[in-house]
């Protein structure tokens, strides 16, 4: 039993030691709570398998892999995302950052192998995400890699953020393409997407705080033609101030709402239906925004998600479901504790989007962590990151692991796994028909693959 559950009194054990070391400050860093994310520690006590019912039956964990020292530094993860049989995992803040990404060979992925390292070479940055697609243009005719770069010192001279391109054709010998710069003054590119539509490619890039930082002059979205990658164009930029129910009580980080909060407000990440017919921007207390890009170089609104008085916003992340007709809302929610709100860590909000005008709530899922408040325990019991296989929703849950959840019908989801290594931080996933990885902040890249022997 001990070697499938992960029992509850190690798993708050490993919720302690967790946040007992720090890592990077949080997202929001503007918000009136200022708080680190923690690295959950490795052991190699436990081989846990994704525990549930249903289709999840007999996932168990082959591989867990710490990443390379580089230059004698241990960097710890940010997120993984994989392509080809090669999984990409960015790195974080720990030991002064500059990890760049990580390729790994999954050939076997009970034993993978880190062969490259690239996005490393702007000095005093991390790479939260990477994404990997298969893009033909006139210009380019490859695989190509997109990774956000973010600064830890704005004024280190040397620093600056924004995303790096490369040719990851040949994954084991990355080359750089080229480099889409925000601006010195904001922190740089947290996350971003990578997506096609014929013969043009594109980044969606979403920098947070950069209308703060520069006063306006670049915006927190900005959609970038990357159709040649050695020479990367910003064609579209998203203005909150353009929404009329925004415009006059927006400051560049702050709205005062119309329920009498100050609600704050800043693009922390993007993606696009499969088609990348339209755009999710995850806007925080203005909830995700969709913008109709079919038309890349002339985008228009379409509608957005909203929250009840009393609930934080916190948007951070999307996903849609069901044909691009149901969203997935994760909110990171780390300060359970704030006057005027419920008491609660961020939970999955579900949302039938058929008509994006009018985008209408399905149902809350909540994980076992949400409603258990604890004074001090801050990311650790959030949702953070989704993705979505057919009718089955992962979510990366810090250091509640992976969870699985059954979304057949998403007006009722039900978990049916969950993925809890002793000591886990996880900070993302990403699943697919042979493997599904998870990165865990404190020992690295995980591997589980579904076992055809007799259980």
């Amino acid at each position: 039993m001990k070697g499938k559950f992960l029992l509850k009194s190690v798993f708050i054990g490993a919720l302690g030691l967790a946040m007992m070391t720090p890592g990077a400050i949080a997202h929001d860093v503007l918000d009136d709570i200022s708080i680190e994310k923690g690295e959950g520690a490795g052991s190699e006590a436990v081989i846990p398998q994704l525990e549930g019912s249903k289709n999840l039956s007999g996932w168990h964990e082959v591989a867990a892999v710490q990443l390379e020292e580089k230059d004698g530094v241990q960097n710890n993860t940010a997120d993984v995302y994989a392509h080809n049989g090669f999984a990409y995992v960015g790195t974080h803040t720990q030991n002064g950052g500059n990890g760049g990404v990580r390729v790994f060979d999954l050939k076997d992925p009970s034993n993978p192998e880190e062969v490259a390292v690239f996005g490393d070479e702007i000095p005093g940055t991390w790479t939260e995400k990477v994404i990997v697609k298969k893009v033909n243009t006139k210009d380019f005719n490859g695989d190509l890699a997109a990774v956000s770069v973010q600064q830890l010192d704005r004024s280190n001279p040397d620093s600056v953020g924004g995303v790096l391109l490369y040719d990851v054709t040949d994954p084991n010998h990355p080359e750089k393409l080229g480099f889409w710069e925000v601006d010195k003054r904001a922190p740089g590119t947290h996350e971003l997407y990578l997506a096609k539509q014929g013969d043009r490619a594109f980044v969606l890039a979403a920098s947070n705080y950069a209308d703060y930082y520069t006063h306006g002059e670049k915006k927190d979205f900005s959609l970038i033609d990357v159709s040649d990658p050695s020479n990367p164009e910003t064609i579209y930029e998203f203005d909150p101030r353009q929404l009329e129910e925004v415009a006059d009580d927006f400051n560049g980080y702050h709205w005062e709402a119309p329920d009498g909060k100050t609600r704050p407000v800043f693009n922390h990440s993007v993606m696009t239906d499969e088609n990348a017919k339209t755009a999710f921007l995850s806007y925080w207390d203005l909830g995700t925004i969709m913008l109709d890009i079919s038309d890349p170089d002339n985008p228009e609104y379409l509608g957005r998600t909203e929250y009840a008085s009393d609930q934080q916003g916190s948007a951070h992340s999307a996903q849609v479901a069901k044909g691009g007709t149901v969203l997935v809302e994760t909110r990171e929610v780390y300060a359970p504790k704030r006057e005027g709100y419920e008491e609660s860590y961020g939970y999955t909000r579900i949302f039938d989007i058929k008509d994006k005008s009018n985008p209408k709530l399905l149902s809350n899922f909540k994980t076992d962590l949400v409603d258990e408040v604890e004074d001090g325990v801050t990311f650790a019991n959030t949702v953070h990151d989704p993705k979505v296989v057919g009718n089955t929703l992962y979510l990366s849950h810090y250091a509640g692991g992976v969870r699985a959840v059954d979304i057949t019908d998403p007006a009722t989801p039900t978990e049916i796994g969950r993925y809890v290594p002793e000591n886990s931080f996880i900070w993302g996933v990403f699943a697919d028909r042979n493997y599904i990885l998870a990165s865990d902040m404190g020992s690295g890249l995980k591997v589980l693959q579904k076992s055809n022997k007799p259980e």
